[in-house]
């Protein structure tokens, strides 16, 4: 049974698809792969149920279909027989290096399977990117192979359904998009729509289907409307071709405009063919002539093409009985791109060159692919990867008329960083068609941007909330990492010297005798770097390195002397050693107020330079400083706590809440403002209810120099009339 299903099913079929471009191709090489393949999957299944090697067949036939050279058509064949067992070096001496290669990128990248788990969903994704960017056919066909697997997606289990459907949505039709494949893209999307969204799917394909003869009739007669319109005008179309968009983009459009169906227009979309470049633009302005175009619709991608090398001219009109209606025009070859993407004008035929368009198109993938391996956090990457990916909305050029693609509302940073990560990180401003903006500005199709940049700018965290690249976010990030890191280590540092200080020691006598190591082994820390980064952002904390370093003898003592005292004694212990003379100078961190990355002043007591302070190292956030007697700091393990102390507070301001219960007379909050404005404090928030009793009760967040400036400001509010109380909360 099995050898009358492997006849009846061979790759004749394929090598008609191969020999009908690929003149005088060695054929023999697809028989030798087909008898391997039968070999391997012998009794093997596809996912869907049937044999594997029909599988294998028609991913290979898919790729002759596009024209592509005869190693990447034997790697769809063979995509499947390392995991079988077969040795690389066996297929390098059958079929060559390339095709080798080929298979061995895609069985790689195959061995990380797709699930919920953002560590290994990245790790599957980097392997693809880094596969990719060494041979582009690995990806064409992974594409294909993907594809195939969509079309037999019905008999799998849900889960699996929606796993495979979220992958291929979110990136192989994303993918596809970037090498001009428009067809795979479209197919891609649609059947993974099918998964995600059935019933919307169903939905709106079944609508399509009961119009389909009043849509044809209205198709036929714009169609005859061009023709007519285009001939009288001196412009022979080589065909005009109306077809309904993809169910996913009128999805998209749905949702886009909140819209039912039955007001979305322009479902279908006209195509224009020319013969020149120049009929491409007199077609449009017959169009134009005739039918009033939509403002904002008009996109000319020909003198400005996209990134996958995409040309045409798109414009969207109202048409007859006042419907919308879109229209691209395009040469014949640029419809052949579109189409195509990268596969028409494939670089690896025939030993052709690599043409200008595709090594342009081969560089942004490779530097795409360089730039997301700078990322680290799974999360992130996968974030980034999904940005980088997107149908890009909005043109904008650099003076030089070089043309970058954003997503809709980014801004001038996400410029910058497009351009490099030197200009992104010291971008102060931009001129956009000559005219200085803010960072905050949101790019629109054809502006000109200038940026300015300034060598002592730095990278902000508020940037994040202003940019929509993944490149830009994850560049910011990267710089923020670093300077935190840089931080962390010189406040890790600064700990761990002032704590080893008490008991003689210094992190250079750690090192110089050697005890450097045993303490690293003991922390499990790489290096000291390592370990003081740890320190300074809370990884480990002080007592962690002292008890590394005492006998356990030294360390139990210890415990029993903290367990002896309250979180309150210990407190008030680290508060008077701290203002003790003999140890003020050297024993704490001084803290000036002013927030760092790595050093907070907490917003639950919002201690003033006066009040009793005690550090608290938080998890991975660096130090958060509290009143001694705030109950928050009193929750926690005394064991994360350090001293610190005030310092520089000549030029800096601190917050303090107070809470004043007043009478509820007129001019009562005029007399208190004035007061608070008069002691020269600033009022940062003030919120106010009255009480069941009548009284105004009154929250008010203060901007103070010191705990003196506050208390002087309480003792004049209690002074006033119609002042019942004043607290600090």
């Amino acid at each position: 049974m099995v050898q009358a299903e492997h006849s009846m099913i061979n790759p004749d079929g394929l090598k008609v698809l191969v020999s009908n471009y690929l003149t005088g191709a060695d054929l023999t090489s697809i028989d030798k792969a087909w008898k391997l393949v039968l070999q391997v999957h012998h009794g093997k299944k596809h996912y869907s149920g049937e044999p594997f090697f029909i599988h294998a067949l028609e991913v290979a036939s898919t790729l002759a279909s596009m024209h592509l050279d005869m190693d990447t058509i034997l790697a769809g064949l063979l995509h499947g027989v390392l995991k079988e067992g077969v040795e690389r070096d066996e297929l390098k001496e059958k079929f060559g290096e390339s095709v080798a290669s080929i298979v061995e990128g895609c069985t790689r990248i195959t061995k990380v399977k797709y699930n919920d788990q953002f560590t290994h969903q990245a790790d599957f994704v980097r392997k693809m990117l880094l596969a990719m960017a060494a041979d582009i056919r690995v990806l064409l066909v992974k594409l294909i192979d993907r594809l195939q697997d969509m079309c037999l997606l019905d008999v799998a289990d849900r889960q699996k359904q929606t796993d495979v459907a979220r992958e291929t949505m979110d990136l192989y039709a994303p993918l596809a998009s970037r090498l001009g494949i428009d067809w795979l893209k479209r197919e891609l999307e649609d059947n993974a729509f099918k998964f995600l969204h059935p019933d919307e799917y169903w939905e709106i394909a079944t609508k399509l289907e009961s119009s389909i003869d009043e849509r044809q009739q209205y198709v036929d007669e714009v169609i005859s409307i061009l023709h007519e319109e285009l001939r009288a005008n001196d412009v022979q179309p080589i065909r005009i071709i109306g077809r309904p968009k993809h169910i996913h983009s009128i999805y998209k459009k749905l949702v886009a405009q909140n819209i039912p169906l039955e007001r979305v227009y322009d479902i279908v979309a006209f195509r224009i063919i020319v013969n020149t470049v120049k009929e491409c633009y007199e077609s449009l302005g017959v169009i134009h002539s005739n039918w009033a175009p939509v403002p904002g619709r008009i996109k000319d991608f020909i003198s400005v093409p996209k990134a996958n090398n995409y040309q045409s001219m798109h414009t969207t009109v109202v048409g007859p009985r006042e419907q919308f209606i879109e229209i691209q025009i395009r040469t014949e070859e640029m419809d052949r791109i579109a189409q195509e993407g990268i596969a028409a004008h494939w670089a690896y035929k025939e030993g052709q060159k690599v043409a200008s368009h595709d090594a342009k198109l081969f560089r942004e993938l490779k530097k795409l692919v360089k730039s997301l391996q700078e990322v680290e956090d799974p999360r992130e990457f996968l974030d980034s990867v999904k940005g980088e990916l997107y149908d890009p909305d909005v043109y904008a050029m650099t003076p030089n008329g070089d043309v970058k693609e954003f997503p809709r509302y980014s801004s001038p940073i996400d410029f910058a960083y497009a351009i490099h990560t030197e200009v992104g990180d010291h971008c102060t401003g931009a001129k956009v068609n000559g005219q200085l903006v803010p960072l905050k500005y949101q790019l629109q199709n054809g502006d000109i941007v200038e940026i300015v940049t300034s060598p002592s700018q730095r990278p902000r965290r508020d940037w994040l909330d202003i940019v929509k690249t993944s490149r830009a976010r994850s560049k910011i990030r990267s710089w923020l990492r670093r300077e935190e890191t840089e931080k962390a280590l010189k406040l890790g540092r600064e700990i761990s010297d002032k704590a080893l200080k008490k008991y003689e020691v210094t992190l250079k006598k750690l090192v110089k005798s050697g005890h450097i190591r045993m303490l690293l082994k003991a922390l499990k820390c790489n290096s000291l770097d390592d370990m003081l980064v740890k320190v300074g952002t809370g990884i480990l904390t002080v007592n962690d390195v002292l008890e590394a370093l005492q006998p356990p003898e030294l360390q139990k003592e210890k415990e029993v002397e903290q367990l002896s005292l309250s979180p309150e004694e210990i407190a008030a212990q680290m508060v008077s050693q701290q203002t003790a003379p003999s140890s003020s100078s050297g024993s704490a961190i001084k803290i000036d107020g002013i927030d760092d990355m790595l050093i907070k002043i907490s917003q639950c007591c919002n201690p003033v330079p006066g009040d009793p302070i005690v550090g608290f190292i938080t998890q991975g956030r660096g130090v958060s400083v509290h009143n001694a007697e705030c109950a928050n700091l009193l929750a926690t393990d005394p064991k994360r706590w350090i001293e610190v102390s005030w310092t520089g507070m000549e030029n800096s301001h601190y917050r303090a809440n107070i809470y004043v219960q007043a009478e509820n007379v007129k001019g009562v909050f005029a007399d208190i403002s004035a007061i608070i404005s008069a002691d020269n404090a600033n009022i940062a928030e003030i919120s106010a209810l009255t009480s069941q009793t009548g009284t105004a009760e009154i929250n008010i967040a203060l901007e103070i120099k010191d705990l003196a400036h506050l208390q002087t400001v309480m003792a004049h509010l209690r002074q006033q009339p119609a002042v019942i109380s004043v607290r600090r909360f």
